[in-house]
């Protein structure tokens, strides 16, 4: 009997834990945006690219000029569009995009955090075609980018629709997710721990695409005035 009731209770407790863990608070709100009063609240690369554009669903965040005059210091996206002022931790990056670009292999649409400065940063390359620099997750860490992906898909399938995206930074395990369309299954994961603190930004590598409905949960922290990470 007292066998039969320790079982029990270990069991009992390790659901109990399970379903805590289970039901974790999620990530406070820290900001929202659908651009239904304009896009004061970001900071293009190039401003000539941006603009906010009347659509049948409301205003949207449009990338529309592909050609940048923005020059990165390393091999990275030119296209990018970053919140100001909101610094975070750990973040879950919640969007819709409707990628805008003519079909091809690279054809993308970039979701950037981390972001410390032009050299610093980590983002998401949904690119139509997978190989070593498409369709991975990828950090630029004074250097040329560099993939970071464990796991990622063959492609993202990118059809003339508006298409959910989401990206999940853990900074204590450095966990990495991002989800495409099924808000349950990852399509990307990665592991690192170099950035714990930066920016948001949305974009393209060096294509076209609209954002709305943009949603930012995390943890807000303080820019740190000396050392990165």
């Amino acid at each position: 009997m007292r066998c039969a009731a320790f079982l029990f209770l270990a069991f009992f407790t390790s659901t109990l834990l399970a379903k805590n863990a289970s039901a974790a608070e999620p990530l406070p709100v820290v900001f929202t945006e659908d651009f239904e009063k304009g896009a004061d609240n970001w900071q293009p690369f190039d401003p000539d690219q941006w603009k906010v554009k009347k659509t049948d669903k409301g205003q949207v965040y449009s990338q529309f000029e592909k050609k940048s005059k923005y020059k990165p210091p390393f091999r990275s996206p030119t296209n990018i569009s970053l919140l100001k002022d909101v610094i975070v931790g750990d973040c879950e990056i919640k969007l819709k995009v409707h990628s805008t670009h003519e079909d091809y292999g690279h054809r993308d649409a970039c979701v950037v955090f981390g972001y410390q400065d032009p050299s610093h940063f980590y983002y998401v390359h949904l690119g139509k075609q997978a190989d070593d620099h498409a369709n991975q997750i990828f950090i630029v860490n004074n250097e040329a980018r560099k993939k970071i992906s464990i796991t990622s898909t063959t492609g993202t399938n990118w059809q003339e629709r508006w298409h959910d995206v989401k990206v999940k930074r853990n900074v204590a395990d450095g966990t990495i997710e991002v989800y495409f369309d099924d808000m349950d299954k990852p399509v990307m994961t990665a592991r690192d721990d170099n950035f714990k603190w930066g920016q948001i930004g949305v974009g393209t590598f060096d294509d076209t695409a609209d954002i709305d409905d943009l949603e930012l949960r995390g943890v807000k922290v303080a820019k740190p005035t000396e050392a990165k990470k």
